[in-house]
């Protein structure tokens, strides 16, 4: 039987007693997410949204896992109006590599922003720290990431209507930099995916 190419992935890590990280990006536009709220009857929420202007802010997230597997982390960086191409992805990596010491093993999907010259080079250069890896093709049920998003779209950003994509790129840095270091719920997030947790977090939860 094959063996499961992402088992494979954190086998590596543990190995070489590397941090295993797993990165994703996602987007956020302007228009709140409305939900229900427990306003009082007859005093309907009145959420004003500014129109006319597509802007955005775009954010890129690593869930990381300590060489030691006793330890989970998240690394963020947003972009405002703006998206992450192989230029930007190549940058994050590197402020990632300079968070994290020792060898990092990367695990993210096959989008055309993890491929190309910014990316190759830079694993040219950091070849002794930095080893990429790809998840199998559309598996986003195996990235920790992706709960994450839920989590700050439906949860802490619902009924957010904000005035500029300044304001929305602050309370998004705000929410992210709150649980960088939250080890229920970051390991709420992996639990979320299909990525099994290792044995020293499992006996940790």
């Amino acid at each position: 039987m094959a063996q499961d190419p992402v088992a494979a992935h954190q086998k590596k890590a543990r190995r070489q007693g590397a941090y295993l990280a797993v990165i994703d990006e996602s987007g956020l536009l302007m228009a709140p997410l409305v939900r229900r709220t427990w306003a009082p009857r007859g005093q309907t929420p009145e959420l004003v949204q500014r129109c006319g202007k597509r802007e955005k802010v775009s954010v890129a997230a690593a869930l990381w896992l300590s060489p030691l597997r006793n330890r989970l982390g998240l690394f963020a960086r947003t972009l405002v109006n703006d998206y992450f191409d192989n230029w930007y992805a190549a940058a994050f990596l590197e402020a990632l590599l300079k968070e994290l010491p020792g060898r990092v093993v990367v695990v993210w999907d096959g989008g055309s922003m993890h491929q190309g010259d910014p990316i190759a080079q830079l694993q040219d250069v950091m070849a002794d720290r930095l080893s990429l890896e790809r998840f199998p093709p559309y598996a986003p049920q195996l990235s920790p990431v992706e709960p994450s998003w839920s989590w700050l779209k439906y949860s802490r950003l619902c009924n957010f209507a904000p005035q500029d994509a300044i304001q929305l790129d602050g309370r998004v840095v705000a929410e992210l930099s709150a649980i960088r270091d939250d080890q229920e719920l970051l390991r709420g997030f992996w639990h979320g995916s299909d990525l099994p947790l290792p044995r020293p977090l499992t006996l940790l939860s």
